[in-house]
């Protein structure tokens, strides 16, 4: 099932969570109320991820490939180029200029963009830049991030909470599935935070389950 795309990361570090009105924070903190007290439970049984099944109806074949691989890549592009608005944004408005490229998908580097954080800030590299001032642009490319398979990132959210948890953060909680949309797992607590981020085991976990994750979700939990 594909359904229109959702913002709501949650990850090391706030990131973008804290920066886009009320909306997308209240999906982050309603994402550590599932009913798995622990966060494991049955949840552990991490199914494959479905493989489209290739199967085209009357319509759809009538279009053709071109049709429906020329919307795709239109709507890709249109992501990637407002990713690099922003971008450029942050490098002259936000004054961070080493702030990275935006992958090839169009999502941001956020290996790299962690790597300009300011320890001793309020995650303004998360934000939009002090004061917001690269919002407006960052709103502008989530806008335009292509629809997701929500079924596929709930899975894979679920087998890198289960990842983090054999890697020792015991307390890393499962994403949930609400009407439709995958919901990001990880603080089991947004309103008294319980999880180390910043401890050397915590990083090791992460380094060693981002593979879990596909593109576009390593920002999400």
């Amino acid at each position: 099932m594909t359904t229109t795309s959702r913002r709501a990361p949650v990850s090391g570090a706030p990131r973008l969570v804290a920066l886009v009105a009320a909306p997308v924070l209240a999906l982050a903190v309603g994402c550590g109320s599932g009913s798995d007290s622990d966060g494991g439970g049955k949840q552990d049984q991490v199914a494959s991820v479905p493989e489209a099944s290739g199967k085209k109806s009357g319509a759809e074949k009538a279009k053709g490939p071109a049709d429906t691989s020329g919307g795709d890549k239109a709507g890709k592009s249109a992501f990637f180029d407002a990713q690099m608005t922003y971008v450029r944004c942050m490098r002259t408005k936000a004054g961070l200029k080493d702030y990275p490229d935006p992958k090839l998908s169009g999502y941001l580097n956020w290996p790299e963009i962690d790597k300009l954080v300011d320890p001793d800030g309020r995650g303004e590299e998360y934000k939009g830049g002090k004061d917001g001032v690269c919002v407006d642009e960052l709103r502008a490319a989530m806008d335009l991030e292509p629809k997701r398979d929500q079924q596929q990132d709930f899975e894979s959210m679920l087998a890198h909470a289960k990842c983090m948890r054999d890697k020792g953060v015991s307390q890393f909680r499962n994403p949930t599935m609400t009407d439709g949309q995958a919901q990001p797992g990880g603080e089991p607590d947004p309103a008294a935070p319980k999880l180390d981020t910043k401890s050397p085991a915590y990083k090791e976990a992460r380094e060693a389950c981002a593979a879990k994750l596909l593109d576009g979700l390593d920002g999400m939990q």
